[in-house]
C-alpha cells in the first residue's frame, strides 16, 4: 500500500499545474448552477468574476510550472521532459488570452462553464504532452475533445450553432475510434501500454509486426489529422468555424492543432520512424498529405467572402505547413524540422488567436458572423483594432516584420536542406501555398483601409477580447525581434525524435 501510494503521489507531483487547473474547473463547476436562477438568469457582471477567477487559477498553474526544475523523467504514466515544458509555456501563454477573448464572448449565465471548458482543454493538451502510456494518452485526447463539444454549443445556442455542434461531435467520435484502433494495435505488438516499453521493444525493428504497425500508424495519423484539420479529414472546419462563436472558433483552430502536433510527436518517438524500416512510409504519407492539405487550404480560402470561412480555410492550410515540418528528416539538416514545427506552432496559435480576437471586440450580436465586406473603413472607425488586426494578418502570411515569417522560413530550410529529393519539392510547395495565402490575407486589410466606412463603426469594443489580441500582436512582433530563446527551446524538443 505504502508503495502505491508513494507512486500515486510521484506522479501528481508530475502534474501539478493541470490538478490546479483541473481543480478551478471543478470549482467553477460546481459552484456555478447556484448562480443562475430557474428561469435561466443570472446576474449582470457574473462572467468578470469568472474571468478573475479562471485567469488567476492559470497563472497560479503556470507559476508553479515556471519555478519548477526540468528534471527528465520517463517512467511511470507520466513523463517529463522539454516537450512536457515547452506545451505548457504555448498553452498557458494562448490559454490567457482565450480567457480574456471569451470573457467578452459568453454570457452571464454560461460564463463559469464556458471558461471552466477553456481550462480543461489546456490541461488536457498538457496531459497528452506528459502521457507515457497508451491509455493515458487516449484519456488526455478526450480530455480536450469532450469540453469542446459543450463549449461550442454554449456561447452560441442558435441553429448554425446546433448543426456545428452535431458535426463536429459525429466526426470527432469517428476520428477518435480510428485512434482508438491504431493505439489497440501498438498496445498488441508492443506487449504494454507504455510508450517506453513499446520503444525499447521496436526500437532494434520491426520484425513480423511490420503490417500492423502500418495499419496502426494510418489510423493514428488519420485520428490526430481530424484534430489538426488535415485534408482529408477537414470538411467539417468551415461549416463549424461560421456556426460557432468566434472565440469559440478561435480555440477550436489552436489547441486541436497543439494536441495532434504533440500526439503525433509522442507516437512518433515512441516508434523511432526515422531509425525503423517504416520510417520512409511515414514520411512519405505525411508528405502528401502536407502538400494536399496545403493547396486545398488556400485555394478554397480565396473564394470565400465570410471570414469566419476564411480563417477555417486558413486554419486547414497551416496544418498543411506543420505537416511538412514532421515529413523533414532532422539528422544532417541546417534546420531541425521537428523543432520548425513547434517554433511555426507558436507563433501560429498567437496570430490566429489574436484574428479571433478581434473578431470578438468588434462584433455585432445581430450579425454573429462577419462578411468581408463588414470590415470596410474599420481603420477609420476602430484604427486600434485595424491595426491589430494587422499585425497579426502579417503574422499569418508570413511576412516580416513578424514571427510568422521566421516561422515559414525554419520550416522552408529545414525542407530545402533535408538532403533527399523530397525536401526541395517540399519547400516549393510551401513558397508556392505562401504566395497564394498572402492574397487572401492583404485583401481583408485592403478592405479595412481602402474601402469606405461600415456598420462596424458603431459598435462598443469589448476591452478584453481587444486586450487579448494586443498581446497576440506584441507577441507576433517580439518573436520576430527575438526569436533565439524560443527557437533553441523548439530545437531541443526536436532533438528528442530527430
Amino acid at each position: 500500500m505504502d508503495a502505491a501510494l508513494q507512486a500515486i503521489n510521484g506522479a501528481i507531483q508530475l502534474i501539478v499545474p493541470e490538478v490546479i487547473l483541473i481543480a478551478t474547473v471543478c470549482v467553477a463547476f460546481a459552484i456555478s448552477p447556484f448562480l443562475v436562477n430557474d428561469l435561466g438568469q443570472a446576474e449582470a457582471g457574473l462572467r468578470n468574476r469568472w474571468g478573475i477567477i479562471s485567469l488567476i487559477g492559470l497563472l497560479s498553474a503556470a507559476l508553479v510550472w515556471w519555478n519548477t526544475p526540468l528534471e527528465v523523467v520517463s517512467n511511470g504514466p507520466f513523463q517529463m521532459d522539454q516537450l512536457v515544458w515547452y506545451t505548457r509555456l504555448l498553452s498557458f501563454g494562448v490559454g490567457t488570452v482565450l480567457v480574456l477573448v471569451m470573457w467578452g464572448q459568453v454570457e452571464d449565465s454560461v460564463s463559469g462553464e464556458c471558461l471552466a471548458c477553456v481550462l480543461t482543454t489546456l490541461a488536457g493538451a498538457n496531459l497528452v504532452a506528459a502521457a507515457n502510456d497508451l491509455i493515458g494518452l487516449f484519456l488526455a485526447l478526450e480530455l480536450v475533445s469532450i469540453p469542446t463539444y459543450v463549449l461550442l454549443y454554449l456561447p452560441r445556442r442558435d441553429d448554425a450553432s446546433r448543426e456545428a455542434t452535431i458535426k463536429y461531435f459525429l466526426l470527432s467520435i469517428f476520428s477518435s475510434g480510428l485512434l482508438l484502433f491504431g493505439l489497440t494495435y501498438l498496445f498488441g505488438v508492443g506487449g504494454t501500454t507504455n510508450l517506453s516499453g513499446i520503444h525499447d521493444k521496436l526500437r532494434w525493428g520491426l520484425g513480423d509486426a511490420a503490417p500492423v504497425v502500418v495499419v496502426a500508424v494510418g489510423m493514428i495519423i488519420a485520428g490526430l489529422g481530424f484534430r489538426m484539420t488535415a485534408v482529408p479529414f477537414h470538411f467539417y472546419a468551415p461549416d463549424v468555424f461560421q456556426g460557432v462563436a468566434p472565440a469559440t472558433a478561435g480555440m477550436l483552430s489552436v489547441i486541436p492543432k497543439v494536441v495532434g502536433v504533440v500526439a503525433l510527436f509522442r507516437v512518433a518517438q515512441c516508434l523511432s520512424w526515422f531509425t525503423s524500416t517504416m520510417g520512409a512510409t511515414s514520411i512519405m504519407t505525411i508528405a502528401a498529405l502536407s502538400v494536399l492539405t496545403m493547396f486545398v487550404g488556400n485555394l478554397l480560402a480565396l473564394r470565400q467572402r465570410n471570414v469566419a470561412r476564411m480563417m477555417a480555410y486558413s486554419s486547414i492550410a497551416h496544418a498543411g505547413y506543420m505537416l511538412a515540418g514532421f515529413a523533414v528528416i532532422s539528422d544532417g539538416t541546417t534546420v531541425n524540422g521537428w523543432g520548425a514545427v513547434l517554433f511555426y506552432l507558436t507563433t501560429y496559435g498567437f496570430a490566429t488567436v489574436g484574428v479571433f480576437g478581434i473578431l470578438v471586440a468588434i462584433g455585432d450580436s445581430r450579425k454573429p458572423s462577419l462578411g468581408l465586406d463588414d470590415f470596410s473603413g474599420l481603420s477609420k472607425s476602430h484604427p486600434v483594432a485595424a491595426l491589430l488586426l494587422t499585425i497579426v494578418l502579417f503574422g499569418l502570411s508570413g511576412l516580416p516584420p513578424t514571427a510568422g515569417f521566421l516561422g515559414k522560413l525554419n520550416l522552408f530550410l529545414a525542407a530545402w536542406s533535408q538532403g533527399t529529393e523530397l525536401g526541395p519539392w517540399l519547400a516549393m510547395a510551401m513558397a508556392i501555398n505562401a504566395a497564394i495565402s498572402a492574397w487572401y490575407y492583404l485583401r481583408l486589410i485592403a478592405t479595412m483601409y481602402l474601402q469606405p466606412h461600415s456598420t462596424l463603426g458603431s459598435n462598443k469594443l469589448q476591452v478584453p477580447a481587444l486586450v487579448g489580441s494586443a498581446i497576440c500582436a506584441v507577441a507576433t512582433l517580439a518573436f520576430f525581434v527575438s526569436p533565439g530563446w524560443l527557437w533553441r527551446m523548439a530545437e531541443s524538443v526536436g532533438k528528442l525524435v530527430g
